[in-house]
């Protein structure tokens, strides 16, 4: 009786610890089913899931100062913080080059392993430069490149529109086409109410200030229509000088570009920028224009451009007209 009382005892203690005997042999937990939890269960425990509180509602007119604070926080720019000591100052230039359309920053770096760049006359090899657009004479193949601050446009201007960025008549002027933008610009130069064709718009003084000015001589070409039969020696007597009321008008070039019956397309060229200048001259000579069409300034074309539209000129358009003028 004695010994099968201990035997129970033993065969007791190892179905108890049988389970754990299994994990220590096998190095694994247990099965999810041979498990046991207490009465208070605890993490994972089967049972029914703890009951959230419900987060308290909130009222429209807070959810709207809320994003107002945000907003207002996001909207504000970023502080400029002081350079710390010993960093350099300016732009990289293979970055001035790109955001001067000469394409990309990759594109630019060979251009300056090419030593096709002058900063201030000299030409410049080693990457990383440093330079300021504003202040530093930045030149490509000869042709100076212009700052991202100054605005160039060509606009091919209709008949009946008024050369001027104002007009206190109301009449449709200039100023018209180049609405909603923050520069301020102004004309180069002038052309007459009915005259249409090439004028240019900027906000670089210096060279509008050059471009119309008599010292440098810019060309600029016309293409005009009139009644023949004119004379086969009328672009000898341009070319010599037709004398008008405020002086002597001489033209630099003259053809005839088309012909039919009695109408005449010619074009003249002259470096002149007096006022109605092609007209007078054309009126003198005995032949009245019923059209007039500037379809050159300096190196700059009209080309395909249409009546009453506005483009930008390219980066090498401003370097030619920079040239132009000794800039």
């Amino acid at each position: 009786m004695r010994s099968s009382g201990n035997n129970s005892n033993r065969n007791h203690r190892g179905a108890g610890n049988g389970r754990d005997d299994k994990q220590k042999r096998t190095g694994k937990p247990p099965r999810p089913e041979e498990r046991r939890y207490g009465k208070q269960g605890g993490p994972g425990a089967p049972g029914k899931p703890a009951r959230k509180r419900a987060a308290p509602a909130r009222s429209r007119e807070y959810d709207a100062q809320i994003e107002e604070r945000n907003r207002a926080r996001h909207s504000k720019q970023a502080p400029k913080l002081p350079k710390t000591h010993g960093e350099p100052e300016g732009e990289r230039l293979q970055k001035v080059l790109a955001r001067a359309g000469l394409g990309s920053r990759r594109a630019c770096e060979e251009l300056i392993d090419q030593a096709r760049v002058e900063v201030n006359g000299r030409i410049v090899t080693e990457q990383g430069r440093r330079v300021d657009p504003d202040k530093d004479e930045i030149k490509v193949d000869g042709l100076t490149i212009a700052s991202q601050s100054y605005l160039f446009f060509a606009l091919n201007k209709p008949a009946g529109v008024v050369a001027s960025m104002e007009d206190p008549e109301g009449r449709q002027c200039l100023g018209d086409y180049v609405q909603n933008r923050e520069a301020r610009l102004f004309h180069v130069g002038r052309l007459d109410t009915e005259t249409e064709g090439l004028i240019l718009l900027t906000n670089h003084g210096e060279l509008a200030h050059r471009l119309t000015h008599p010292r440098y001589g810019v060309k600029k070409s016309y293409l005009a229509a009139i009644r023949g039969p004119i004379p086969r020696d009328l672009g000898k007597r341009l070319k010599d000088g037709i004398k008008l009321e405020d002086g002597y008008a001489r033209a630099d070039h003259f053809k005839v570009v088309e012909n039919t019956g009695n109408n005449y397309l010619v074009e003249v060229s002259l470096h002149e920028g007096r006022k109605h200048i092609v007209r007078r001259m054309l009126a003198e000579a005995g032949f009245p224009v019923d059209k007039l069409v500037r379809t050159h300034f300096g190196p700059l074309a009209l080309g395909s451009q249409k009546s009453g539209w506005l483009r930008r000129l390219t980066n090498t358009e401003v370097g030619q007209l920079m040239r132009e003028v000794g800039l």
